[in-house]
């Protein structure tokens, strides 16, 4: 090779070692791979498997293979539901979790999106309708067990022109199943698709995810665009029949000074990462009946016009 790494006679050299040399001086192989945020997303986030310490549903064991990460929403993976035969605690879902503080990224300034909390964000929320965590869940703090006892509601509301609700999912190709979350959400997706050309990981869709780039430049200021003129883009209105879980919280404190020592050998931790990352979260329903809300009709067509007949003659 000459001072320049360069091959001064190729006639002269080996033509296996030629491209053996060649090869290793392409540095598009040293080039890295595309940018994809769901990879970024699993790869950085926090694993179910180191997480949770322990899991009980009805007092028998479950497993981090009884949880499945879903960043948009899918189709049901053909696992059986899993029910509940009576009401009170013990009879729900029981998990110990922690929330690995040691993970959380430094605060080294403030934005809009800059968290001081620590803890988790957890929603209960009908089958049919999709999560909205972020703007919808209620907050589980470490340090304490936290109780929450769960009461289903279901709504009932009339059309037009009794009422105001919507009745199907209209157009969107999405959601089979009509809900102000659903509708939220496709409208956001479609704008961001539509101005932005992609997605962000929690959107359903086939567009590509926003990388970085595009997250700053282009989909961060679109959400706040519409977050400013939501009731021009993003008009939801509210579903004919509608199912939400009224919600009790309590809580009691984590670990008590007998059980500090116990669990900080049982985990390996010291006595201080216990208090400051360890939750426990007790999800069950009070009973197993159901409260029914539903809008009725004032008048019939025919018997406000037999009422205005008789008023009137």
């Amino acid at each position: 090779l000459s001072p320049r790494y360069e091959i001064p006679d190729t006639q002269t050299a080996d033509e296996k070692q030629l491209e053996i040399l060649q090869d290793k001086a392409n540095f598009r192989n040293f080039k890295p791979k595309p940018f994809n945020m769901l990879e970024f997303y699993d790869r950085a986030g926090h694993d179910i498997r180191e997480m949770l310490l322990s899991c009980f549903f009805r007092g028998e064991q479950c497993t981090p293979e009884d949880f499945k990460v879903v960043s948009a929403p899918q189709a049901r993976d053909g696992k059986p539901r899993l029910i509940t035969m009576k009401g009170g605690t013990g009879n729900g879902l029981e998990i110990m979790l922690d929330i690995q503080q040691d993970e959380y990224l430094p605060v080294w300034g403030e934005t809009d999106e800059t968290s001081f909390e620590a803890g988790i964000k957890v929603q209960i929320h009908s089958q049919d309708e999709p999560p909205l965590i972020d703007q919808l869940g209620f907050g589980v703090a470490p340090g304490f067990q936290t109780f929450v006892s769960c009461q289903e509601q279901r709504l009932i509301y009339l059309p037009p022109p009794w009422g105001d609700c919507k009745a199907v999912a209209g157009d969107s190709e999405f959601y089979d199943t009509y809900s102000i979350t659903a509708c939220r959400i496709d409208c956001e997706t479609r704008y961001l698709v539509e101005n932005c050309n992609c997605r962000m990981v929690h959107m359903p869709g086939d567009a590509p995810y926003c990388t970085p780039e595009q997250y700053k430049e282009c989909a961060d200021p679109a959400l706040d665009f519409l977050v400013e003129k939501d009731n021009e883009y993003c008009i939801c209105e509210m579903p004919c029949n509608m199912t939400r879980y009224g919600k009790e919280l309590s809580m009691v404190k984590i670990p008590s000074k007998a059980s500090a020592k116990y669990l900080a050998k049982k985990y390996n931790k010291s006595e201080q990462y216990i208090g400051e990352n360890i939750l426990v979260l007790d999800i069950f329903f009070e009973a197993l009946n159901y409260e029914t809300i539903e809008q009725k009709k004032a008048y019939e067509v025919a018997g406000l016009l037999g009422e205005c007949w008789g008023l009137g003659g």
